[in-house]
């Protein structure tokens, strides 16, 4: 298992209406059913530019430890879920442990 950080948006890709929280919520839910689980981090500021033009928003760093190929499907869901036009996601860590 890894552990991966996803960046989730705040405000849909095709409008700068925010995300609500329930819908937020659904992408939760989703997210534990396909992972069993999710750590979801405070929102930070985000800044990237994209052919020339500043975007900035905050985000949601959340934390999910998995395989890659359910990473990949994380991914998808939240391309779709939030329309977006790209995700940041980055390997945190090749090692997981949980102690029970």
């Amino acid at each position: 298992m890894n552990l991966y950080e996803i960046l989730v948006p705040t405000k849909y890709g095709d409008t700068i209406r925010p995300i609500r929280t329930r819908h937020h919520k659904e992408w939760d839910k989703v997210i534990r059913s396909l992972s069993g689980g999710l750590t979801i981090l405070s929102p930070a500021k985000g800044q990237w530019i994209d052919r020339d033009q500043l975007y900035e928003e905050r985000v949601i760093p959340v934390r999910i430890m998995c395989t890659e190929a359910i990473m990949k499907r994380v991914v998808q869901f939240t391309l779709k879920h939030y329309r977006q036009k790209a995700v940041m996601f980055f390997l945190v860590s090749d090692q997981c442990f949980v102690v029970r």
